[in-house]
């Protein structure tokens, strides 16, 4: 396995200098997501030509006007999300760095802001009929004027194509533990390749994530237990949260609160895995705000034995994820059509 974690140079994350502890070992997502999609393309190419040009296809709902309200988070993942699979390798000038193309076809299906849900709803059950979509996803939130219920648009996306892995089905399934017949969501999933990337065992440590949200904490919790960690949950409501982050050896953060983890409750020599993207005010910065995640980064990475970067961490691979699950469908689709055949 070829390393994507950056070493401070001449020492390692747990060496010392003297009485002062190096800085941790920053697990780049850019380069992670890079040997992902190479390996992705690979698979791509020879399904093209073992089935006579057959190519992987996602669609990628969104309720919107123009861009979903322009809401920066839903423009850059849906931006990059197309970019990435377009048939040449472009250069992405965006926090999730250089996208490395992968030849899947991918269609952004637009609906007004008036859109009502039954409206959303066809548009859904059209995708889950045709044939040559392995892969859709409905970009949450949903911006519009009429009351649309999440829950039941997400769930009413064919389990076999929701390759966000949020409906109650595949949800389902990973909390049992059947993590080879469900789609795992994209960013919980490509945490979890981070945490590997670092050499760290994950069976047996004690995992900490802070957040319970369905596309992040909660998936993230059953991933982790699955995988063997001792997993505590944290939220609004825990007390002690300084104490509990304390505990742990693996820290998944997915609070949605700018740098609100401080460095000090890092346990030293933990993996830090943040989820975070916020937008604070920076009057260096040509656009008056910069990009900044759920943990402060500069206190954390000096007690830290690993940590993601923000950006250029946790993002990339969840766009990665989504292209592996894409590809995945469509495998899954090959075979069941020669079991058919």
């Amino acid at each position: 396995m070829l390393s994507v974690v950056a070493r401070p140079l001449g020492l390692g994350a747990s060496c010392c200098r003297g009485s002062r502890r190096a800085i941790a070992t920053v697990i780049s997502g850019n380069k992670a997501s890079k040997l992902v999609r190479e390996r992705l393309k690979e698979e791509v190419e020879k399904m093209k030509v073992q089935f006579c040009g057959f190519r992987p296809s996602l669609v990628v709902l969104q309720v919107c006007v123009f861009q979903v309200g322009d809401r920066d988070d839903s423009n850059l993942y849906i931006s990059t999300k197309l970019k990435a699979a377009a048939e040449e390798i472009n250069r992405v000038l965006c926090c999730f760095g250089d996208v490395l193309q992968i030849g899947i076809d991918a269609k952004h299906v637009r609906l007004p802001n008036s859109a009502t849900q039954d409206e959303v709803l066809h548009s859904i059950m059209s995708v889950n009929e045709n044939q040559t979509v392995h892969g859709l996803i409905v970009q949450l939130p949903l911006d519009t004027v009429n009351h649309i219920n999440s829950e039941l648009v997400t769930n009413a996306v064919s389990p076999e194509k929701d390759v966000d892995g949020l409906s109650c089905i595949n949800a389902g399934k990973l909390s049992r533990g059947d993590l080879n017949d469900c789609f795992i969501p994209c960013t919980p999933n490509g945490c979890l390749e981070l945490i590997r990337q670092t050499g760290v065992s994950v069976a047996g440590k004690h995992a900490v994530v802070i957040g319970r949200s369905k596309i992040v904490g909660a998936p993230m919790h059953d991933l982790l237990l699955w995988n063997h960690a001792t997993v505590t949950t944290c939220h609004s409501k825990t007390p002690d949260l300084p104490e509990q982050v304390g505990r742990a050896d693996i820290l998944v953060v997915g609070a949605g609160r700018a740098e609100m983890v401080r460095g000090g409750w890092v346990k030293e020599g933990a993996v830090v895995i943040d989820c975070g993207i916020n937008y604070v005010p920076d009057e260096t910065r040509a656009s008056g705000k910069r990009v900044v995640g759920d943990v402060h980064y500069a206190s954390a990475n000096q007690r830290a034995g690993f940590i993601t970067p923000v950006p250029g961490g946790v993002g990339p691979m969840t766009v990665a994820m989504l292209m592996e699950n894409t590809v995945q469908s469509a495998q899954r689709f090959l075979l069941r059509s020669q079991s058919h055949g």
